[in-house]
């Protein structure tokens, strides 16, 4: 019987190194963008206070320096 070759080839490792990678990317965007989505949720009560207070300042401001109010 001849004997048969076991371990993989240059060629072979090459395609499983592109294969790794290219699933090491898509986690490392996955996980950026849970975190990106997980900051964007913990400060969006913050955000919309201060966004309503910079608002009401540009809105009363004025209306008061113009004797509307």
């Amino acid at each position: 019987m001849a004997e048969e070759s076991t371990q993989a080839g240059p060629i072979r490792m090459t395609a499983i190194n592109m294969m790794v990678d290219a699933i090491r990317y898509k986690a490392q965007i996955l996980a950026r963008t849970t975190k990106l989505e997980s900051g964007i949720m913990g400060m969006g009560i913050v955000g919309f206070g201060v966004g309503l207070a910079i608002v009401m300042l540009l809105i009363v401001v004025p209306a008061i320096m113009l004797g509307a109010i």
